[in-house]
């Protein structure tokens, strides 16, 4: 994570959003202790979000301990993700409603 002060956050804002995109930095941008903030990428505030809304949840935390238990114990199933993958399109493209024909 690197500081910067708002003035040198507006005067070089092309060079920080390069780190935060291009090296996945965070910069904490300081204002004299009032209205900090932190730029980050979407990516990386998409992961913090979703890790929150996971862990807030006892019974999804729950799951996945128990699912990795069942793999430990070799209770998982092996799946083929191409072929998943094509089921998949296969069951879009079938739900797919071709607006002319109607």
């Amino acid at each position: 994570m690197r500081i910067a002060s708002y003035t040198d956050l507006r005067n070089n804002v092309d060079h920080y959003v390069d780190a935060v995109i291009n090296d996945c930095d965070t910069i904490e941008g300081r204002n004299g202790g009032a209205n900090d903030l932190v730029l980050m990428s979407l990516e990386e505030y998409n992961s913090i979000m979703e890790t929150l809304y996971i862990m807030s949840s006892p019974q999804l935390v729950e799951d996945i301990r128990q699912g990795e238990e069942d793999i430990k114990n070799g209770l998982g199933i092996e799946v083929d993700l191409e072929a998943l993958k094509k089921e998949i399109e296969a069951l879009e493209e079938a739900q797919t409603v071709d607006i002319a024909a109607l």
